[in-house]
């Protein structure tokens, strides 16, 4: 549990940022309860600071806690406070979150990792607005704070599947603002890199760093599976590393530089008999650059007969290609959870199509003079 009072601003001047700034402004004029959804890593907490900061209730404690990987009864605690003997560990009496920041705001990350027994506690108190402290035998205390929830779950999912309380749910989803990933709004991410540059460059008293075009063209183009934190992650690493210099593009990441693999990988798709464009090269794509998922770019035309077992084979291989014959590489390459790999092969295997991956470990293709990797399709050479 923590307090905060410090200043947050949100950084980025795209069409995504200036709405989740006019919606932030909307719910901060009421003291309505809000679920923030997202992405890990979108920054639902920077959500949160300005809602409080920008509110009647802006002067007084934001107390924020993370309620994921906590047990119940030390959750429970940090909430609603404890009394001395309560149990084991608790030595003195202690004020939880709900109670210290009485005509303040409370900010619950990650509240749907919460037991569905902590949601009825939960649930009780946002009915009655009465805090009892663990142990204490005396009469409950009235408190009034606001409520600010995030989640990266769908909790609407989760109450279809019972791992969520319908009513809880339905207390928390007064106002609703999501946080769009940052890969939805790349304009932000130039901005965001100056941002962080700046910060970490004070912060450790480094000269910053600015981006080359070839850099920032990266950059704009990797899917940043870990969102703002993972961008702000690299710009630190990336001003200690070398302050001062430009960042080119070969400073990047392995994770950002594969990015000019694929692009490179897609422009150069050919024919076996090098007769134009393949045919698959809009579904690798839709796969490689526009980040669709392999379900919904191949395997709903595959089941629906639009695609032949010979052309998801060539799929496959175009993709294996690219992760030197990994399965599991090639399942995040075509954009599916990780949980994801037990299903994908299972289908490949059900329909005849797994494709053996040996060949590819041994050969990566090298590039040509013009940086384009012009790949074949290895049909007629019998992968």
């Amino acid at each position: 549990m923590r307090f905060v009072q410090d200043d947050v601003r949100l950084v980025g001047g795209s069409a995504a940022s200036r709405q989740l700034d006019q919606e932030i402004a909307v719910a901060a004029r009421s003291d309505a309860k809000v679920l923030v959804t997202g992405e890990t890593g979108v920054g639902k907490d920077v959500v949160a600071r300005l809602l409080h900061r920008r509110s009647a209730r802006g002067g007084a404690p934001l107390a924020i806690i993370n309620c994921a990987g906590m047990p119940d009864t030390l959750l429970e605690s940090e909430l609603f406070g404890h009394v001395r003997g309560s149990f084991t560990g608790a030595f003195r009496d202690k004020v939880g979150l709900l109670e210290s920041g009485d005509g303040g705001t409370a900010f619950l990350d990650e509240a749907g990792e919460m037991s569905t027994r902590m949601q009825g506690v939960l649930l009780r108190f946002l009915e009655t607005g009465e805090v009892q402290r663990v142990g204490c035998e005396r009469g409950a205390r009235r408190v009034n704070v606001r409520i600010i929830a995030a989640t990266n779950r769908d909790l609407a999912q989760q109450v279809g599947s019972g791992g969520f309380r319908e009513d809880l749910y339905y207390r928390l989803n007064v106002v609703r603002i999501h946080v769009p990933p940052l890969r939805e709004r790349p304009d932000d991410i130039p901005a965001l890199f100056a941002h962080f540059a700046d910060l970490f460059s004070r912060q450790y008293g480094l000269a910053p760093r600015t981006l080359t075009l070839d850099a920032e063209h990266l950059l704009l183009r990797y899917r940043w599976p870990g969102n703002v934190r993972e961008l702000k992650n690299v710009v630190e690493r990336l001003v200690v590393r070398a302050p001062g210099e430009p960042v080119c593009a070969t400073d990047l990441p392995a994770e950002c530089q594969r990015t000019a693999d694929v692009l490179s990988f897609v422009a150069g798709l050919r024919t076996a008999d090098g007769g134009g464009r393949d045919p698959l090269a809009p579904l690798m794509h839709r796969l490689l650059q526009d980040g669709e998922s392999f379900w919904s770019a191949v395997h709903t035309p595959f089941m629906d007969r639009d695609l032949s077992r010979d052309q998801l084979r060539g799929i496959v291989r175009a993709g294996l290609r690219q992760t030197a014959g990994n399965y599991r590489m090639l399942v995040e390459l075509f954009n599916m959870p990780e949980s994801d790999y037990k299903r994908f092969l299972s289908f490949l295997r059900k329909h005849d199509c797994q494709v053996p991956f040996h060949a590819f470990r041994a050969v990566r293709q090298r590039p040509t003079a013009s940086g384009a990797a012009p790949v074949v399709f290895p049909e007629a050479a019998g992968m």
